[in-house]
């Protein structure tokens, strides 16, 4: 008996683990695409390569790390360019960036 229930702790466990939340929900991942490529592609593609910008996603030394880090460099880079986007426009963005590069949990 005791081995028993020894064997099915572990899975009792993992079975018990809440899931996971979505860091950004509610984005609208098509949304968030449109808008990458009208308004991030070309700066991305200029200053870090990559025939679609994806090179600063890829690359060893990327800065983000976090949720929050690219929520709020989304946020600095709409700020800096002037691009005029409303706080759900950056949502839709950061989730399309999280489900396609950075895979956040």
């Amino acid at each position: 008996m005791k081995k028993t229930l020894l064997a099915a702790l572990p899975l009792f466990a993992l079975g018990a683990a809440p899931a996971l939340a979505d860091p950004f929900p509610g984005a609208d991942i098509a949304q968030g695409k449109a808008m990458h490529a009208e308004q991030c592609i070309e700066c991305h593609a200029r200053q870090f390569g990559g025939v679609d910008g994806s090179d600063i996603y890829t690359r060893l030394d990327r800065r983000i790390t976090t949720p929050s880090g690219l929520a709020q460099q989304i946020t600095t880079c709409t700020t800096m360019l002037n691009l005029d986007l409303f706080p759900e426009d950056e949502l839709h963005l950061a989730g399309y960036l999280n489900q396609q590069y950075y895979h956040f949990k």
